[in-house]
């Protein structure tokens, strides 16, 4: 469904006509002003207008309308397709969610499809209606703009999870909770969702730096020359955001290896704590077991301090060997 349109004539937002086809010719007419279209979750059938109205590319559509799409540039001979991923993170659950902004950019249009949450779109539309000397430079800047919300926010996302992984880290090196069953799941949980986040900004960085004009990948069409230093500051930003990601990452892993050590280094705790008790009752068992054997001839089965002297024996081997294991840190 279409959630906004309006034409915008030098800076300032103006409403055109309903018809499409009208307001993208009324655009064109003016000379200094561009269509933006909105749309959220469109159907085939509702997408099937604005495409031919706008003459988009069947492939660009496709990408479109199907989403789960990588963060990618794609240049058309009509228009200019921009693949973002805004990231949205939920502090109670611990989770990061995807969602998906498709923009669309001609000599005088823009077009964006948003799926799913999270979209900085309706925030940019309204920052950007009050800063008209950006939105003269037209089209480009709705797309900086976009981009420039989108990797801020992925900032914002670095930040809260350097938060909760020092907080994970803390109950991994907890004398209490170290060892606890479910921290190993939580720190596979954590990694989880570092891995959907790179997924969003990893693949971001080279259609910044087509669109910011450096590296081998030449001028991009349909991006005002103006725009390219703004281009360049979001990918500077961008690349900040990579080296959090490949650092908490690391990080978590490092986490992951420590506990999986200190759970290792518990269980041989354990075992020596059993070991060390299982001998301890092996010497009254075979003790005990000895004199129980019954022969007729057991000297000491006649003395009369026989039964004391055997129970100070046992008492004393065990004290031996309790200290012994205590001295050798096993108990």
């Amino acid at each position: 469904m279409i959630v906004d349109s309006a034409i915008y004539r030098d800076g300032h937002r103006t409403e055109g006509p309903d018809d499409l086809s009208d307001a993208l010719a009324e655009a064109r007419a003016s000379g200094n002003a561009f269509l933006w279209i909105g749309l959220h979750d469109p159907t085939e059938r509702e997408f099937d207008l604005v495409t031919e109205e706008f003459g988009l590319h069947p492939l660009a559509v496709e990408d479109a309308l199907k989403a789960h799409q990588r963060p990618k540039l794609e240049v058309y001979d009509d228009s200019l397709f921009m693949v973002l991923k805004p990231v949205v993170y939920e502090p109670d659950s611990d989770t990061v969610t995807t969602g998906e902004v498709m923009v669309f950019i001609g000599d005088c249009f823009v077009v964006t499809v948003r799926h799913g949450e999270g979209s900085p779109l309706a925030a940019v539309r309204h920052h950007l209606e009050g800063d008209p000397e950006r939105l003269r430079l037209g089209p480009t800047t709705v797309l900086y703009s976009i981009a420039d919300a989108t990797v801020d926010h992925y900032l914002e996302v670095a930040t809260e999870l350097g938060t909760d992984l020092e907080e994970l880290e803390a109950e991994v090196f907890s004398p209490n909770v170290g060892g606890s069953r479910t921290t190993a799941s939580r720190i596979y949980t954590f990694k989880r969702q570092i891995l959907e986040f790179r997924r969003a900004t990893v693949p971001l960085s080279v259609p910044l730096t087509r669109l910011a004009g450096t590296g081998p990948y030449g001028t991009v069409p349909f991006v005002h020359e103006k725009a390219q230093p703004f281009f360049r500051d979001v990918n500077d930003h961008l690349m900040r955001v990579n080296e959090s990601v490949e650092n908490l990452d690391r990080l978590v892993s490092d986490v992951l290896a420590a506990h999986l050590a200190q759970m290792s280094v518990r269980q041989n705790d354990d075992m020596r704590k059993i070991s060390a008790f299982a001998a301890m009752a092996a010497v009254p068992t075979m003790i005990a077991g000895i004199y129980g054997m019954n022969f007729v001839h057991m000297p000491e089965l006649n003395w009369v301090w026989s039964y004391p002297a055997v129970i100070l024996l046992m008492v004393v081997l065990e004290i031996l060997l309790y200290r012994l294991f205590k001295r050798r840190g096993w108990l």
